[in-house]
């Protein structure tokens, strides 16, 4: 179902293969499935989070207009990840060649059993809020009521100081 355009913002990640190979396929394939990306962060090296045991991750985060409903946009990034080669069966948080997840979109709560907008642990990670925080400063996040740059600025600063910058916003267009 096509709603509206409004702004979303998504999360990439990966820690297998060739890791930026796999980031732009998927701004490409996020352009090409119907989010009009306008706002691209820098590249971001980070360490794994939840399982430690496993290679470091390349973080970015977009941003960019889409009439999709939440479902459409959740499918298009399961479609993407498994284009990528994602094992869905693994155990949750392990090495992965694709992730995206959908930090925000604008005007909308989703709270299903297979998504939740806001992205619940949001304001936890620093490797989400730092590349977010770029390409979506002053939003307000709708549940914690503070735009994107101050939760970024709340977390830890060890923890801010771990999500290295490797490249600019030029990175997708290697």
């Amino acid at each position: 179902m096509r709603r509206h355009p409004r702004h979303v913002y998504l999360a990439l990640g990966s820690n297998l293969g060739d890791r930026e190979a796999h980031l732009r396929a998927a701004v490409r394939g996020l352009r090409e499935g119907g989010v009009a990306v306008d706002a691209v962060s820098s590249l971001y090296e980070t360490p794994p989070w939840g399982v430690l045991d496993q290679p470091p991750f390349r973080n970015a985060a977009v941003g960019g207009l889409s009439s999709l409903c939440p479902s459409a946009i959740l499918d298009l990034a399961k479609r993407l990840e498994a284009e990528a080669g994602r094992n869905f069966g693994a155990e949750r948080w392990t090495a992965r060649p694709l992730d995206i997840d959908i930090a925000l979109i604008e005007g909308e709560r989703v709270d299903e059993p297979d998504l939740t907008v806001p992205h619940t642990l949001l304001t936890e990670r620093s490797f989400v809020l730092v590349p977010l925080a770029e390409v979506a400063g002053e939003v307000r996040h709708p549940l914690a009521g503070m735009r994107i740059r101050t939760l970024r600025d709340l977390r830890p600063a060890s923890e801010r100081r771990a999500v290295r910058r490797v490249a600019g916003p030029e990175w997708v267009d290697g």
